[in-house]
């Protein structure tokens, strides 16, 4: 690429998505400050704390990003298995040499007490590599082979973040389900998804001895009135006994497979249980704390809930409940809708795309930071389970804002050549 088409392609850069990246970097910085304020070193830019270190990822994070911008579109293309490859062998490495924070072991220690998270930059490895499957094969996704191939890509990651073990981490991959559906995967698929989270809830709240039978019914009424298609008939049939076998594994995995403070989240978030001092005082006090920001909030530097150690993780998972105790509605409000506004600009960005590996990579893009945003905000108020993900370019953290970074200023370098990558 001569210097002429290089600037071109920089200044075609979507530069109102950078200025709300921004935007959100700026208020993270601010919400970490105010969250671990320490009335006894007041200053903001004390390299030695929490808030000065996140001041150092946000500027090494803008180096990175225009950094990416530098590149040739083509690069993430060809090289996508070459990093695709490295984010996994990292994923293999942490489960040897990682230390272990919080139960899980998915951080590799590196010099000046800083950490990596794998699991972090394995989700920009996977978009790629994903991107690229769909734009070489042309996959409808109508056939097992493409399903099962794309299915592995997303997989790997998926499994190995399990080992560590990351269940948080590790349902994010289940947002690549999304730009499939995009480019062909069957809307059953979302369906079947669907109803696997429904018969997960359902069998908490119902006795299996009521459960089954129903599911029974419902199968047998449908394949009845089926029962000269048999193509349909044979297919509700192996639908009605999946849900069975389903019910069941779901059982056997919540008693043997997750640790007892997970089993504790799912039982408090059904209503199953009461813990208000255990496993439910993080969102007791998240939803207090943002309960009392009212409209306009306390003020900067005003919160009592994170400053006196009543929000656990006050600046990573739950530095939400900081914003709206500070900010109040206006606030919460305010940050919400830049993410809305950023998820619409990405995917208007994505419908804009002449490759086809832009608009799938543009799509994933989308759909993790969508469930980072739904997750880490709905646990801040209580709608879903306590999994641990960060809140995208807000939370405090080097590896999770770097790998935001790299997945969005990935897509922005393809938006800005779109034109010329075909």
């Amino acid at each position: 690429m001569n210097n002429q088409q290089g600037n071109r392609f920089f200044f075609n850069v979507d530069w109102i998505t950078i200025l709300i990246y921004m935007a959100l970097c700026t208020i993270g910085f601010v919400n970490i400050y105010a969250s671990l304020y320490n009335e006894a070193n007041t200053s903001m830019f004390n390299f030695s704390t929490d808030s000065g270190k996140q001041l150092i990822f946000i500027l090494a994070g803008l180096v990175l990003g225009f950094s990416i911008l530098l590149f040739d579109a083509k690069f993430f293309s060809v090289f996508s298995p070459i990093v695709y490859g490295v984010t996994m062998f990292l994923l293999i490495v942490v489960l040897f040499v990682g230390k272990k924070i919080g139960g899980n072991q998915a951080w590799i220690p590196l010099p000046g007490g800083f950490r990596l998270q794998p699991s972090e930059f394995a989700k920009f490895g996977t978009a790629l590599l994903l991107a690229r499957y769909i734009s070489n094969f042309n996959p409808k996704f109508r056939d097992f082979k493409s399903i099962a191939f794309a299915a592995l890509i997303i997989g790997i990651p998926l499994l190995l973040i399990m080992l560590q073990p990351d269940t948080g981490s590790a349902l994010v991959f289940l947002a690549f389900m999304f730009p499939m559906y995009r480019e062909g995967l069957s809307g059953y698929f979302l369906l079947i998804f669907l109803g696997m989270i429904v018969l997960f809830v359902a069998d908490f709240l119902v006795p299996m001895s009521v459960l089954v039978p129903v599911i029974l019914a419902i199968g047998g009424i449908f394949i009845y009135q089926n029962r000269r298609k048999q193509k349909i008939m044979f297919s509700a049939i192996a639908v009605t006994v999946i849900a069975i076998a389903y019910l069941f594994v779901v059982k056997l995995a919540y008693d043997k497979v997750l640790k007892p403070h997970q089993r504790n989240r799912i039982e408090v978030m059904l209503g199953l249980k009461l813990d208000p001092k255990g496993v439910a005082y993080n969102v007791i006090q998240s939803k207090i704390a943002i309960g009392s920001g009212q409209l306009t909030g306390r003020g900067f530097l005003q919160n009592t809930q994170a400053k006196y150690g009543y929000v656990p993780a006050k600046s990573t998972d739950f530095i939400f409940s900081t914003i709206g105790e500070e900010w109040g509605f206006i606030g919460s409000f305010t940050v919400i809708g830049l993410y809305l506004f950023l998820l619409i600009r990405l995917v208007n960005l994505a419908e804009r795309q002449r490759s086809s590996f832009s608009r799938v990579y543009g799509y994933c893009v989308a759909c993790i930071l969508f469930f980072h945003v739904f997750i880490n905000i709905g646990m801040a108020i209580g709608i879903v389970p306590v999994i641990g993900i960060p809140l995208p370019f807000i939370s405090y953290g080097g590896s999770s804002l770097w790998s935001f970074t790299i997945l969005l200023f990935i897509f922005l370098k393809l938006d800005s050549n779109r034109m010329g990558f075909i």
